[in-house]
């Protein structure tokens, strides 16, 4: 299996304000960027995945 480039765009909610994300993420497929986007954020900002809203998910390279 070959790693894609994806770049998973949202919001999250942090102490009441609400903030916005743009990461790139190297995964198999999309359902495992945006897992190891949801774990990424949750663990770094001690956030649910509920306050977690992903709005874009894009295979970087594709058209």
């Amino acid at each position: 299996m070959e790693s894609k480039t994806f770049t998973v765009t949202g919001t999250y909610t942090e102490k009441g304000s609400e903030k916005k994300f743009s990461k790139e993420i190297s995964s198999h497929n999309e359902a495992f960027a945006r897992e190891k986007l949801l774990s990424t954020i949750g663990s770094k900002h001690k956030i649910a995945r509920k306050s977690i809203k992903i709005t874009m998910v894009k295979e970087k390279g594709a058209k």
